[in-house]
C-alpha cells in the first residue's frame, strides 16, 4: 500500500493563478448575492473572504476571520491540506452545486449561522478531481461575523485529531509470458528502500539527499520536490518505499544510501529480472524523473515500473492503475475512515511468442563470441518470432535494430528477382570472372570457371550478380526487396529497423545493390523473414507480441511465384550442400548463405559475418560484428549445444 506524489507548478504560474482563483471565487459569490442569501448578506463578507484566503494560501488571513481556537492552529489545519493530499489545486466556491431554490447557501438564526459551499480538489497525476460539499458555522462577535473553526470545516467527516492522507492500493504487476503461458520474469534480490513519513526530522533533508545520491542506470535522477509531496501525503506511520534496488546491480548505490538519516531497507526477493532475451523483455527499476515523463500518470516517484524493453512499452497493460483512496485518520493510523476512492483498472497478462527451446539454442550458439552478436529465429508459416538472442551488445536489442550491409546473404532476393522477373532459373549458364566492372564500380572475387547460376551463388561469386544486374531495372529491385519486407512498416509492436534499399541512381548503384553492399541496410531480423519467405513461398510480418493491438497496419502477406521459389530453394540447397553454407549442413533439410560484409562505422572498417538460412519451420539469421566462421554458429543453434 503506498500513495501518490504529484507534479509541481512552477512558483510564478502558481501565484498568477492563485490571483485568477481569487477572482473566480468573488465572481461567485458576488454572484451568489442574488440568490438565497441576499438576505443574509452581512454574513457573506466573512464567508468570502475566508474561502478566499484559503484557496490562495494567504492561511493567516483566513485564520484571522475565525474564532473558537488558536489562530495558529487553524493555519497549520489549513496549510496542511494540500500538503496531506498532494494536491495540484484547491478551488472553493459558495453553495453547493444544488438548485438555489432547494437549499440555501447561508442560512441565519440570530446571532448564528452555517454556510455551504464546495471544495473541489485537483489530485494531480491520480485520476479525477475530487469534489465535495463543505458547511462551515459562523457566530456574530461584537457585531462582526466570524468563522467558528472545527476540522469539519475541511471535510465534514473530519473530527479533531484527524488527517487527511492519499492512498493507493496497487494491483500485482502481470507477466510477461513465454509462447506457452510461462513467467520470463525471475526473482532477485532487493531491497526496497523507503522512509516511514511520520518519523522524518527533516523530510526535505533526507529527500534531497536521496535524489542527489540516487543516480541510477547511467545518471537518472529522482525527483526530489515530487518525493516530497508524495511523503507528505502518505499515512505517516506506514513504510512508504520509494525505490527497489537490485543486488548486486545496485551495490554501491545501496552502500552510498545508507548513509541518509530516515532512510529504511527491506530486504526483499522480487521478479524484476528477465529470465532471458532481455534486450526484448527488458526489466523493472525505479521511476525516476525522465521514466516518469515516458510512463506518464499515475505512475510516481518510488514505483517500480518498466524500464526497457517490452517492459516499458507495455508499463500500463501489465502495471495496471491502482486505486486510489482519500481517507481520514488519525496519528497513529489505527482509525481509518475512508472518504473517497476511484478504482483502478486491472493488470494483464503480455504474451510473447517465444520458445524456451529455440531461446535457449540460440543463446548457447552465441555464448563465448568475442565480438558483439545477435541472432533472430521465426517461424515461415506465421511469421511468430521463436527467438531473440543478442551477445556483448550492452544492453541493444540489435537482433530487432541492427542495421548492417548484408553482404551476399542479399543475393537471396537479387536471385529471387532474377527468377521472377528476368525469366531466369538456378541451371542458367553464368561466368564468375576474378573481377568485373559496371557502372564505374569494381567487383572482385576468386575466378571460378563457367557454370550454372546456382553453383556460382554456392561459390560466392560476386561479380556474377553484379554482372546479372543488367538483367534487373532499378525499379524493379527496390520493389521486389519491398516485396520481401525489407524497408516496409511491418506494424510491430517494439522497435525494429526493417531495412533501407534505396532505389538505385545508375547501373553502378544498381550492381553494388545486387550484391548487398553500397546503400543497402538491413536487421538480423529482416533478414530471417527473407529466409523465411525463401523456405515459405510467402513473406509474411513479423510478431512478437500475442494479442496487443498495433498503432500500424501489419502489410499483408506477399505470396512469391512458386517457380521462383523452387529454384530459389534449390540454390540456397545447393550453397548449404556444396558451398559457403555446407558447415551449417546438420540435417539434410539445411539451406542457407553464409557471408562476410564490409562497412564502415565512422571512422573505423568493420565486418560483419552472416548467416541466412532455415532448415523445417524455422527460419534465421546471425549476424556477429567481426570475422568468424558463422556456419558453425549456425550448426550449434540446429544441434542444440
Amino acid at each position: 500500500m503506498t500513495n501518490r506524489g504529484r507534479r509541481r507548478r512552477p512558483g510564478g504560474i502558481r501565484a498568477m493563478r492563485r490571483r485568477t482563483i481569487a477572482l473566480t471565487v468573488c465572481g461567485a459569490l458576488v454572484a451568489g448575492m442574488t440568490t438565497g442569501c441576499w438576505a443574509e448578506r452581512s454574513a457573506l463578507p466573512a464567508v468570502r473572504d475566508f474561502l478566499i484566503a484559503w484557496q490562495v494560501g494567504n492561511y493567516e488571513a483566513a485564520a484571522g476571520n475565525t474564532v473558537g481556537v488558536d489562530k495558529r492552529q487553524v493555519e497549520d489545519a489549513l496549510s496542511r491540506v494540500r500538503q496531506q493530499l498532494d494536491a495540484a489545486s484547491l478551488r472553493l466556491s459558495l453553495g453547493t452545486g444544488v438548485a438555489d431554490s432547494d437549499v440555501d447557501q447561508i442560512i441565519k438564526k440570530g446571532d448564528e449561522a452555517d454556510a455551504r459551499f464546495t471544495v473541489k480538489i485537483d489530485l494531480g497525476e491520480n485520476g479525477q478531481p475530487w469534489e465535495y460539499p463543505g458547511l462551515m458555522h459562523l457566530r456574530r462577535v461584537g457585531g462582526q461575523w466570524k468563522v467558528v473553526w472545527s476540522p469539519s470545516i475541511i471535510h465534514t467527516s473530519l473530527k479533531p485529531g484527524q488527517r487527511l492522507a492519499v492512498v493507493t492500493d496497487e494491483p500485482e504487476r502481470a507477466p510477461v509470458t513465454d509462447t506457452h503461458g510461462r513467467s520470463l520474469m525471475r526473482e532477485v534480490g532487493a531491497y526496497d528502500v523507503g522512509v516511514f513519513p511520520g518519523q522524518l526530522a527533516d523530510p526535505k533533508k533526507t529527500l534531497d539527499l536521496l535524489a542527489k545520491q540516487a543516480k541510477i542506470d547511467g545518471g537518472r535522477r529522482l525527483d526530489a520536490e515530487r518525493l516530497l509531496g508524495r511523503v507528505r501525503s502518505a499515512p505517516p506511520q506506514d513504510f512508504l518505499p520509494l525505490l527497489t534496488l537490485q543486488v548486486p546491480l545496485h551495490n554501491a548505490l545501496i552502500r552510498r544510501l545508507n548513509n541518509i538519516p530516515g532512510l529504511k531497507f527491506n530486504g526483499v526477493r522480487a521478479p524484476i529480472a528477465p529470465s532471458y532475451a532481455p534486450e526484448l523483455i527488458g526489466s523493472l527499476g525505479p521511476a525516476t524523473a525522465d521514466r516518469l515523463q515516458q510512463v506518464g500518470a499515475p505512475y510516481q516517484p518510488g514505483d517500480t515500473i518498466g524500464v526497457s524493453g517490452v517492459q516499458l512499452l507495455q508499463q500500463r497493460r501489465l502495471a495496471g492503475t491502482p486505486t486510489v483512496r482519500v481517507v481520514a485518520q488519525d496519528e497513529s493510523g489505527k482509525s481509518t475512515e475512508e472518504l473517497r476512492s476511484w478504482e483502478g483498472q486491472p493488470p494483464q497478462e503480455v504474451q510473447t511468442t517465444l520458445d524456451p527451446a529455440f531461446q535457449r539454442n540460440a543463446d548457447k550458439a552465441l555464448a563465448g563470441l568475442r565480438y558483439p552478436a545477435s541472432m533472430v529465429v521465426v517461424r515461415p508459416s506465421t511469421g511468430e518470432v521463436l527467438a531473440v538472442s543478442n551477445h556483448g551488445t550492452k544492453g541493444q536489442n540489435l537482433a530487432f535494430e541492427g542495421e548492417y550491409p548484408p553482404g551476399l546473404t542479399f543475393g537471396i532476393v537479387s536471385a529471387e528477382a532474377l527468377f521472377s522477373k528476368a525469366g531466369m532459373n538456378q541451371t542458367a549458364e553464368t561466368t564468375c570472372p576474378g573481377s568485373v566492372t559496371v557502372g564505374g564500380e569494381t567487383f572482385t572475387n576468386k575466378a571460378r570457371r563457367d557454370s550454372t547460376f546456382a553453383n556460382h551463388f554456392a561459390a560466392s561469386c560476386k561479380t556474377t550478380l553484379a554482372q546479372l544486374s543488367t538483367k534487373l531495372d532499378a525499379q524493379t529491385l527496390a520493389n521486389e526487396a519491398a516485396q520481401l519486407g525489407i524497408g516496409k512498416n511491418w506494424g510491430l509492436t517494439v522497435p525494429a529497423f526493417t531495412g533501407s534499399v534505396p532505389t538505385p541512381a545508375n547501373d553502378g548503384e544498381k550492381a553494388a545493390a545486387m550484391v548487398g553492399e553500397g546503400n543497402v541496410q538491413v536487421s538480423p531480423l529482416g533478414m530471417a523473414l527473407v529466409a523465411a519467405a525463401a523456405q515459405n513461398g510467402t513473406w509474411k510480418p513479423p510478431y512478437v507480441l500475442k494479442d496487443i493491438p498495433k498503432t500500424v497496419q501489419a502489410p499483408p502477406p506477399q505470396n512469391l511465384r512458386p517457380e521462383s521459389i523452387a529454384s530459389l530453394k534449390k540454390v540456397l540447397g545447393r550453397t548449404a550442400s556444396h558451398g559457403n553454407a555446407r558447415g551449417a549442413r546438420v540435417s539434410g533439410d539445411v539451406v542457407g548463405v553464409a557471408a562476410l560484409a564490409a562497412y564502415r562505422d565512422g571512422d573505423n572498417n568493420r565486418t560483419v559475418s552472416w548467416f541466412v538460412g532455415s532448415s523445417g519451420d524455422r527460419a534465421f539469421a546471425i549476424a556477429v560484428e567481426g570475422r568468424v566462421n558463422t556456419t558453425e554458429i549456425a550448426a550449434r543453434f540446429l544441434r542444440g549445444r
